[in-house]
């Protein structure tokens, strides 16, 4: 095991030095070790880490933050920019959060704020969820606390984060907000299905997001895109158990606008949903536009494809029609098992009924006592092509 942690050590350091070389000039190693952290997984690092993030962040060429393999516990942290240089984290052991969820005085365990041209590489962070998770439930508790996110980007631009892990998170996983050209790659998530509000990425007020090559398992969404979003690229994920891959919830507030989502070759094993569209039944102004979900497997997926414009998910809700629009959705090649009779569900506005919604390519099977596969479409407006199992209702 040790071999291997060294092995994955190197590597690291060897592609994020061809990446970081001659991007803003020199780089240089702050070792968290030079700054007394103590890899025991008890001692709070948190001081020697803000201490070497400080000085690589002044560095006026590329600085680079070193955590060596070992199990470091953390409590919160925030690491601010504007930096002088571009700046990479280089994780090669665990990063641990306090287990006790009052030990945060903070919505977040590990935060980037305005930080340009940074990299984060390699490590597992481990949110120790299982004590949070009991008051983190609020179907049951309306006055549910609002626990840490494991990992959070707030304005942070030009940024590649890759091969991380995030096991057992208090809330969110991962969240990005009012972030540019963001890519992550090989990211590998996971929480148990019962785990509440423990969404994978989540990303709101961004553009410019790539995600690729990742697993992800959760007790909520996989990847969740909520208002201000555009221009997100989704390709090669595995999902499951989990949510599916959501944009919204929307239409809570007026302006809830996202614009320009694509999900391609991607995996759904297990969830709850597949791709799914999600408004409040409420009065709120708001578009949804230019999606494309295509070239996805479900493998007993509870709903592969749903968009719902009646989203009410503590009952009762003051059940209004949406006047969020809903235009120019794609679903092409979807194929697979379906856990529930209606495999597809488009059921949207009266009162802004669903324009430009094309079915193409669908063929989704269902084996339950009460019949094949059918689909229930209400207000939309769009059109089928090629092959269509279940019999299309558009």
């Amino acid at each position: 095991m040790g071999s291997k942690l060294a092995f994955g050590w190197a590597c690291l350091l060897t592609s994020l030095m061809v990446l970081v070389t001659g991007v803003r000039g020199q780089v240089k190693n702050f070792n968290v070790m030079n700054y007394s952290a103590v890899a025991d997984g008890a001692a709070d690092n948190s001081q020697a880490f803000l201490k070497a993030w400080k000085e690589a962040c002044e560095w006026k060429g590329s600085g680079r933050v070193l955590i060596p393999p070992g199990s470091y516990m953390v409590n919160s942290v925030r690491f601010e920019g504007p930096c002088k240089g571009s700046v990479s984290v280089v994780i090669g052991g665990l990063l641990k959060a306090p287990a006790d969820p009052s030990k945060f005085s903070t919505d977040s365990w590990i935060n980037f704020r305005y930080v340009d041209h940074l990299t984060v590489s390699g490590g597992t962070l481990d949110g120790q969820g299982q004590v949070a998770w009991g008051l983190n439930d609020c179907s049951k508790n309306s006055n549910c606390p609002r626990l840490a996110t494991t990992l959070r980007f707030d304005f942070v631009t030009n940024a590649r984060i890759d091969h991380v892990s995030s096991i057992n998170s208090k809330n969110n996983h991962i969240v990005i907000f009012g972030c540019e050209n963001l890519n992550m790659s090989r990211i590998n998530i996971s929480a148990p299905a019962n785990s509440p509000n423990t969404d994978g990425i989540k990303i709101g007020s961004s553009h410019g997001i790539r995600i690729s090559r990742s697993t992800i398992g959760t007790g909520d969404d996989c990847i969740a895109m909520l208002s201000g979003t555009k221009d997100v690229d989704i390709s090669n994920v595995v999902c499951g158990p989990g949510h599916g891959i959501s944009i919204g919830s929307l239409g809570k507030n007026n302006g809830d606008d996202v614009n320009g989502v694509v999900v391609k070759n991607c995996t759904f094993r297990g969830t709850s949903d597949g791709v799914r569209i999600k408004t409040w039944a409420a009065p709120s102004l708001g578009t949804a536009s230019n999606f494309i979900f295509q070239d996805i497997f479900m493998d007993h997926v509870g709903n592969p494809i749903i968009l719902d414009q009646e989203y009410c998910p503590y009952p009762p809700c003051s059940q209004q029609p949406s006047l969020l629009q809903i235009s120019n959705v794609t679903y092409k090649n979807i194929w697979g098992s379906s856990d529930a009779k209606v495999a597809v569900t488009l059921r949207c506005s009266g009162s802004k009924p669903c324009k430009n919604v094309v079915l193409e390519d669908i063929n989704l099977d269902y084996r339950g006592p009460d019949g094949p596969a059918s689909t229930l479409c209400s207000h939309v407006d769009g059109l089928s092509l090629g092959h269509q199992s279940p019999p299309p209702c558009i």
